[in-house]
């Protein structure tokens, strides 16, 4: 039998790697189990003259592929799948402050970047979250260390961002000016965007020139607007009602003047409204192709000819509902197995509303790790053990008599 394991992470809980992990586990339980009791009775048959059943018998080989879709875990999930290294550097974080960072480098020189490990939204407090301030200076930080490499192919996932400044402030970091009227460069957030005036590019990194750029991302929302970045996700990074119509006034501002001083039109380009506008400028700076992140993971770790030589596939996330459908992992991954006729067992954290709609993208069942009533703050702290156990006990069924 053989199993693919190709979980999304489990925010907040558990790395697709770990939640992959703790799912092997909870098959080889069940299957340890399993042979332990066909060694039994097949000793007691031969001691009462009778043969052992064949049927007893399990091979089972295990792929564990962990996935990610442009955000948290994008580094790793390529990394375990096809090699290479993680290399530390700092950069500035969302505010501005100096802090530990890092980015990937597969064996061919590729260069994977999380724009969450600079500019994410895990890396500040709560009530630090404030878009008119957060930069993404931090990810230009990360593209330069990775030029700095010779990586001269990058891939940057840009989920979980905290930001809504346009992605000036990653341009800054390459060395673009953001000049206001008196010719002064702008400061750091998405409340100094309407003080542009001018774009200077002189200064850019030269380098950018004699590089691919891939964004990462499975977001589709334009720069402004009802569904522009600053009215969709806005509120979670820690806006108001009047900071997202402010934010969303600065962008169009931002938009216009690239218009102008670039001759590139990103305000209705599906996904340049992707981490608080960071897609409209790794395209119109860096000449950047937008990608489904899950569809380069897929891509590079040869997920179809593995899947298509499976026999099961497993995969989960930490919330699975109606929104799944959209892109996300659980998604990609049945879009895939359903091609080839493979049964698809999706384990996540939770299953919200419209989950089942799922059956129709190709997931065979679905469960949830929780087990009793407990709190959620309970079910993240012991995720890799409840998702273990789940699995263990989905696998009983599969090794049965």
């Amino acid at each position: 039998m053989n199993i693919v394991i190709a979980p999304d992470s489990f925010k907040g809980s558990l790395t697709a790697l770990q939640a992959a992990e703790a799912i092997e586990r909870g098959v080889k339980r069940a299957l340890k189990d399993k042979k332990e009791k066909t060694q039994n009775f097949a000793e007691n048959m031969i001691y009462n003259g009778g043969l052992p059943d064949s049927d007893f018998k399990y091979d089972v080989e295990i792929i564990k592929i962990p996935m990610a879709d442009g955000g948290e875990g994008t580094v790793e999930a390529l990394i375990t799948a096809l090699g290479g290294k993680t290399i530390a550097t700092r950069a500035l974080d969302p505010l501005g402050r100096e802090i530990d960072s890092f980015f990937g480098i597969l064996p061919d020189g590729t260069a994977i970047i999380e724009m969450a490990a600079a500019s994410g939204l895990n890396l500040i407090k709560s009530e630090e979250r404030n878009p008119l301030k957060t930069t993404t200076y931090g990810t230009g930080q990360l593209i330069k260390a990775a030029l700095d490499k010779g990586c001269r192919k990058i891939i940057i996932g840009i989920g979980g961002s905290a930001t809504n400044d346009g992605g000036v402030g990653m341009a800054q970091a390459l060395g673009t000016k953001f000049l206001d009227k008196q010719g002064k460069e702008i400061g750091f957030g998405g409340a100094e965007l309407s003080k542009i005036e001018n774009i200077a590019i002189s200064g850019l990194d030269s380098r950018v020139h004699d590089t691919k750029f891939i964004i990462a991302s499975d977001v589709k929302n334009v720069l402004c607007g009802p569904q522009g970045a600053s009215a969709v996700y806005g509120p979670q990074k820690g806006a108001t009602p009047e900071m997202v119509e402010l934010l969303d006034r600065n962008l169009e501002h931002l938009s216009n003047i690239i218009k102008r001083d670039l001759g590139e039109d990103v305000s209705q380009i599906p996904g340049s409204g992707a981490a608080g506008g960071l897609g409209a400028a790794l395209i119109a700076f860096l000449g950047a192709d937008m990608k489904p992140g899950i569809d380069i993971i897929m891509d590079l770790a040869d997920f179809s000819q593995k899947v298509k030589d499976a026999d099961l596939v497993i995969t989960g996330e930490g919330s699975t509902d109606f929104q799944t459908i959209f892109g996300k992992v659980p998604f990609g991954v049945a879009q895939v197995a359903k091609k080839y006729g493979k049964p698809v067992i999706c384990i996540s954290g939770s299953l919200g509303k419209g989950y089942e709609k799922l059956f129709d993208a190709g997931i065979t069942a679905l469960f949830s790790i929780v087990n009793k009533p407990m709190t959620l703050e309970e079910a993240m702290e012991r995720g890799g053990e409840l998702l273990e156990k789940v699995t263990e006990n989905i696998f009983r069924i599969y090794f049965r008599r």
